[in-house]
């Protein structure tokens, strides 16, 4: 059984696309594509990172509000893109709490916390807390915790299904991973321009009232989730109770801003029914 919305994938203008629709119970809506081949995941590396980090807060290895990364931000500032770091460099170009700026740099710095912490390697860290534990065998992260990640659809069908119905991290914490940190915060979106608020949760997004955006139209504003250079995106709408996941091989660029949001709606339409 699959959902019909799902294959418009096959009109998009990219070598190779795979999509899966995740119910918030856990089972599968649908699939197109080849889901278990494995995609450079670019940032949607960084909601996984973020969930390792989580497993290492709830397991007392870590504080949320620790000091870590550039001079008086914590660990909640570098997860929420708030720590003042820039894009991609590890200099600081803003005070913490003040913008959102998104920063890869962040969550390198959250990453070399995190194996200080724990002796642990970061990228052995997230297998051992998320990866292993989830089945998520065709998924792996060697270098960089904000960009490296190499998944299949099916193993981030597996995330899709933990975020929506957690079982490693308690709910609570996921709900505030969801909740938006340090409200009002304006800043850019990459790919999408200037948002102002630019909604962040704890290393996923919030598309809030947020126009232009990567999601639907008729996505609901509490849809966390993320997308990547790489061409690959995943969002979770709790208002429908459904996730989904679409991982390809061309870089994103103005074909993703204007085939996405109309697949998105498509799914939603769908599954609302």
């Amino acid at each position: 059984m699959s959902l019909q919305s799902l294959a418009l994938i096959e009109d998009w203008p990219v070598p190779t696309a795979a999509a899966a629709v995740v119910r918030a119970d856990g089972t599968v809506a649908g699939v197109r594509g080849p889901v278990d081949r494995r995609f450079a995941l670019a940032s949607v590396t960084k909601p996984l990172a973020a969930y390792a980090v989580l497993v290492a807060y709830e397991e007392g290895a870590i504080e949320l509000d620790e000091p870590a990364g550039p001079a008086g931000a914590t660990v909640r500032h570098l997860l929420a893109h708030t720590s003042g770091l820039a894009f991609d460099e590890h200099r600081v170009t803003a005070a913490p709490g003040e913008r959102r700026l998104y920063s890869n740099a962040g969550f390198e710095q959250l990453g070399d916390h995190v194996a200080k912490a724990t002796d642990i390697p970061f990228g052995e860290y997230l297998r051992q807390a998320v990866l292993e534990p989830l089945g998520m065998t065709g998924t792996t992260l060697d270098g960089s915790p904000a960009k490296d990640g190499v998944s299949t659809v099916s193993d981030l069908v597996r995330f899709a299904g933990e975020v929506q119905a957690p079982r490693l991290l308690d709910p609570r914490t996921v709900a505030e991973a969801m909740t938006v940190q340090y409200p009002g915060t304006k800043g850019v979106l990459p790919g999408y321009g200037h948002q102002n608020p630019n909604d962040w949760g704890l290393g996923f997004e919030i598309r809030g009232a947020k126009s232009p955006h990567w999601t639907g139209g008729s996505s609901s504003p509490r849809t966390f989730g993320h997308f990547g250079q790489s061409g690959t995106f995943l969002w979770v709408d709790p208002d429908v109770g459904v996730a989904c996941v679409a991982l390809t091989d061309r870089a994103f660029g103005p074909w993703a801003v204007e085939v996405w949001p109309v697949f998105t709606d498509a799914v939603l339409a769908e599954v609302r029914g």
